[in-house]
């Protein structure tokens, strides 16, 4: 055995939502089920147990101005780690955080690259700015980038209209989503409006972020194809600010961007009795603070989604859908602990009793 200290988990562990233990190990950063022979410095953390939470939407190394300097990215990533995300896909970065791969001490990360955004229709600095001829040739080079996933801008306000429409040619996004998928990649998207998602869909993409463009007629199509969507309802709630922000000027934008949030509870709870897959994420890193995991899956609930349900969408089945392991034996030991049962309140996520990386309790 190696002279590291072991950590003894015990309490109520719930390695998933049907299956919960009475204690779990922590030797050599990893999980273990069985007590581990001759243990002699042994550390003890006692309370209900859940795996590190997923933020399945955050930019890491990104604030509301573009990059930000790696100070600046660490302390994003140290914010979420103690609000007990431990495994978060950046939704699109600028910034190079692969240095963070380097800290046991600082959350897992999945990167989607850089945005690829058309011309004049995203955030400024945020995104690479290219027309549909390009988009393949960006898919590729996002996807070598990345850690198997690519973003794009499905949709933003256009000037001349008004109003948010699709950014990308049917035919475009078919042949960027075949080459990424041939690359071993699969695609996501920000879509807030109505006009982009069947086009995207049936092209084979795999994820929507937001997805308050969801209607009757797209609901049953995304379930059919199994396309998850991650709603991001905490920055959903900013809508109305944005839209008093820009009525002077596009006033149909805004009325539209107040309808969606409007509807925004009945269209996550649609989609959710739908089968479509939900998952948490918080786009926190443009305006947005980051730790706000907790609150994501209350929002959740609030739509209407189960409890557990809304738990498994931060826990073993975000994780699952990320192809990371949950609390198995001898995976990484991220895990967090709470003072009560998060499956009658999700509340009590936002308040960690105790946040365990690799091992190591750090907070």
């Amino acid at each position: 055995m190696s002279d590291r200290a072991v950590l003894h988990v015990k309490g109520r562990v719930l390695v998933g939502p049907d299956d919960v233990r009475d204690e779990l190990w922590v030797v050599d950063g990893r999980i273990s089920y069985d007590r581990p022979a001759g243990a002699r410095d042994v550390r003890t953390v006692e309370g209900w147990v859940l795996p590190g939470l997923v933020d399945a939407h955050c930019h890491v190394g990104l604030d509301a101005h573009g990059p930000v300097e790696p100070e600046t990215a660490e302390k994003q990533a140290l914010t979420d780690r103690d609000a007990g995300a431990l495994l978060l896909r950046d939704a699109g970065s600028p910034s190079d955080t692969r240095w963070i791969d380097d800290r046991d001490d600082l959350p897992k990360i999945i990167r989607a690259g850089r945005h690829i955004a058309r011309t004049r229709r995203y955030i400024r600095n945020y995104a690479w700015e290219i027309e549909p001829d390009d988009l393949v040739a960006y898919v590729a080079q996002e996807a070598r980038r990345g850690d198997g996933w690519v973003k794009l801008v499905g949709d933003w306000i256009d000037r001349d209209l008004g109003d948010l429409s699709a950014c990308w040619p049917r035919e475009a996004v078919e042949a960027a989503i075949a080459e990424a998928h041939r690359l071993g990649a699969r695609v996501t998207a920000h879509c807030f409006a109505e006009d982009s998602l069947r086009d995207l869909v049936e092209a084979g993409i795999d994820c929507i972020e937001h997805a308050t463009g969801l209607t009757e007629d797209t609901i049953p199509l995304f379930a059919e194809r199994g396309v998850a969507i991650v709603p991001t309802l905490v920055n959903i709630a900013t809508f109305p600010q944005l839209a008093a922000g820009g009525e002077s000027r596009f006033p149909r934008w805004s009325e539209h961007m107040r309808r969606l949030h409007e509807r925004r509870y009945d269209t996550v709870r649609a989609a959710y009795d739908a089968g479509i897959p939900v998952f948490v994420g918080t786009d926190a890193g443009g305006s947005l603070p980051h730790g706000l995991v907790g609150a994501e899956v209350a929002e959740l609930v609030t739509a209407g989604i189960p409890p557990i349900e809304a738990l498994s969408a931060t826990t073993w089945g975000a994780r699952a859908w990320l192809g990371r392991p949950a609390l198995d034996e001898g995976a990484p030991a991220d895990l967090v602990v709470y003072d009560s049962d998060p499956r009658a309140d999700v509340r009590v996520l936002a308040a960690p009793r105790r946040v365990v990386v690799n091992g190591t309790p750090v907070s």
